[in-house]
């Protein structure tokens, strides 16, 4: 059996899986799922908003809507600190770019204490995350692990 599973999930017109895996809460107290979707060929992680019937994956600079979804559910996993683009072993995929790297789900607490999801970009050297409509970037994050 798998140590998780991703599930697909409709922002608007779906129920989230049971187990679900919350990585973070926004600034209005929404809790933020971890979960990857579709964008312009890559799959990428995504923040996963049920409350506000939302998800958004960052790209090119900017955070985008996304309604169509899968959402991680796990066994068991734990965040590792981490920083400069690197994944420890067993870190979680959350998806792959077009060029096939890899991208692994990270996290980050950003300037205002919202802890919330991203891309950890290995050869970028960072984690990305979308954050008030831009893609916003840190050097400093957690790395989600099988453990």
């Amino acid at each position: 059996m798998a140590a998780y599973n991703w599930v697909s999930f409709n922002v608007r017109t779906g129920r989230l899986p049971s187990g679900a895996l919350r990585a973070g809460m926004d600034a209005d107290g929404s809790e933020i799922y971890a979960g990857r979707a579709k964008h312009e060929g890559n799959c990428l992680p995504a923040k996963v908003i049920p409350d506000k019937s939302a998800a958004y994956v960052c790209y090119s600079g900017e955070e985008i809507f996304k309604e169509d979804v899968e959402v991680l559910v796990p066994c068991k996993f734990s965040w590792l600190p981490c920083s400069g683009g690197a994944a420890p072993a067993h870190a979680v995929p959350g998806g792959a770019t077009v060029a096939g790297e890899t991208l692994f789900l990270g996290r980050t607490t950003h300037d205002d204490g919202v802890v919330t999801v991203g891309k950890v970009h290995p050869s970028h050297g960072c984690l990305y995350y979308p954050y008030d409509g831009q893609e916003r970037r840190a050097e400093d994050y957690e790395c989600l692990v099988v453990v």
